[in-house]
């Protein structure tokens, strides 16, 4: 006779099921939510404390220890069950022998996977040597409603993974290392700083102009003032007019928000590392890039290669082309130079469009090692200062590593009339079309006229800098909640 295979119940009735028995707890006066349970150390620790023993030995002493049920093997009068919390997993062993008949029934009965539970027992070692905690009394801390999902170990659907975060880690232990990792180099980063004098500041998110970067921003309502106001796209001219009034080095990890596309390397809300040191310029800025770089990768462990190099723009465009199109900057004439090439532009293409696109084509994809890509056109640089002797050319670098941007950076500029005659010259781009030039700020003006020290900014991208660190692919797997559209 051909054995029925047994279907498994629809989640409404498991989660029936389950309600149910969080009702059983409460009627019997246990309560399946209590408020708190003291551990004296998490089942890290406890994998460390008793590292030593040797297999079937036990331990002398009693511990505590809880987390998440992950798996259950029930054998009858006894079960193995794996549980972990925020640090490790350990095994714990339930015999009815060893809690009580009536024990072990309600703990048979009542326990699911996922479910959240406290045990206290002693150590020991199994047959086949792991550590596990042999159960003398167990207590009920959550009950969980929602059972792990079908194939949850190694859960690979990325909708589910970056929609549902709290599953993915639970899932994937990989995930969490790598969010523990980001923290980490978040922390070395201010802490670097910290030791060079720079001081952590905070500007407004919401703010009257979208200034400090050429982007489409996200607009709302103050209903009060009954004004538009601006989710920022960069802290850069509100940290400059610190510098401005006497605050020398400053800096801020923080969030931005950008009204643009979502890919591999985009999302729409990211966090930045923003700083200002005054009487440096760009090449001082190199530097503090590779001092905090440097700094954060130790401090995880990462072994990515990073010796610096650092090129010029048009040097590499040469190398990678064999076109010189230097001289070509602003003259309309761009595209007919590059053509050839294939890019996919259209015939009326910028000069920027046209530079920026050949760019990112031919020479980017090259970029493995760390680069400091220096000396930008000028017109297309509105922030920075340019060459004193060579005007066209601006005192700004992008670091590429391994083909993606991690940083921007400038020798700023200060000279209040340059300034205006830059911002006037975004208005006349956006007269022609261009939505993602900056607004004529004439408070950051008005500043500018009472005198900026010679500045060096730099912006480093804190999602691409852990992307790189971590060897990972995609800016989703380093932000806990990504943009995505509603289901």
């Amino acid at each position: 006779m051909e054995k029925i295979k047994r279907q498994p119940a629809p989640i409404e009735q498991i989660i029936r099921q389950r309600k149910q028995k969080a009702r059983d707890f409460t009627n019997s006066g246990i309560n399946p939510y209590p408020a708190k349970y003291a551990l004296d150390k998490n089942n890290a620790d406890i994998q460390k404390e008793f590292i030593y023993l040797e297999k079937e030995q036990v331990a002398d002493v009693k511990v505590k220890a809880a987390g998440r049920v992950m798996t259950y093997r029930n054998m009858g009068k006894a079960a193995f069950l794996d549980i972990r919390d925020g640090f490790a997993k350990i095994q714990i062993y339930v015999r009815a022998d060893k809690i009580g008949e009536d024990q072990y029934e309600l703990f048979k009965n009542a326990v699911d996977t996922s479910d959240i539970i406290a045990v206290e027992g002693v150590p020991f070692r199994t047959k086949t040597n792991e550590l596990s905690v042999m159960v003398e009394k167990w207590t009920m801390l959550t009950k969980a409603l929602r059972p792990l999902p079908e194939k949850w170990h190694g859960l690979k659907d990325t909708e589910t993974r970056y929609r549902q975060r709290y599953l993915d880690l639970i899932a994937n232990s990989e995930v969490k290392d790598i969010f523990v990792k980001r923290s980490m180099v978040i922390s070395a980063v201010r802490h670097k700083l910290e030791e060079l004098g720079f001081i952590e500041v905070e500007t407004p998110v919401l703010q009257s102009l979208a200034g400090g970067a050429n982007a489409r921003p996200f607009i709302t309502h103050h209903n009060a003032l009954d004004i538009d106001l601006f989710l920022r796209i960069a802290p850069e001219l509100f940290l400059k007019r610190l510098v401005v009034g006497g605050m020398d080095r400053v800096f801020e990890i923080g969030r931005n928000f950008r009204n643009e596309g979502i890919d591999k390397n985009h999302n729409p809300e990211f966090t930045m590392l923003e700083l200002y040191q005054a009487y440096a310029d760009y090449n001082d800025m190199m530097d503090v890039s590779e001092v905090l770089i440097k700094t954060a990768a130790k401090k995880i462990g990462s072994t990515i290669n990073l010796e610096f190099k650092r090129a010029k723009m048009f040097d590499l465009i040469k190398e990678y082309t064999g076109l010189d199109l230097f001289s070509y900057i602003e003259s309309g004439k761009m595209f007919e130079q590059v053509k050839h090439l294939n890019l996919d532009l259209p015939e009326n293409a910028s000069d920027e469009k046209t530079l920026d696109r050949l760019f990112n084509e031919k020479v980017v994809p090259n970029l493995k090692n760390p680069t400091f890509v220096m000396d930008y056109p000028a017109v297309y640089s509105p922030l920075s200062k340019v060459k004193f002797d060579q005007p066209e050319i601006a005192e700004r670098f992008e670091l590429y590593i391994n083909g993606m941007e991690i940083g921007n950076a400038y020798s700023e500029l200060n000279d209040p009339e340059l300034q205006k005659i830059r911002f006037a010259q975004q208005m006349e781009a956006k007269k022609k079309g261009d939505e993602e030039v900056m607004p004529y700020d004439e408070d950051f003006i008005f500043a500018l006229e009472q005198g900026l020290p010679p500045t060096g900014g730099l912006g480093i991208g804190i999602d691409r800098l852990v992307m790189i660190l971590t060897g990972v692919e995609s800016i989703r797997e380093v932000i806990m909640f990504p943009a995505m559209r509603p289901e």
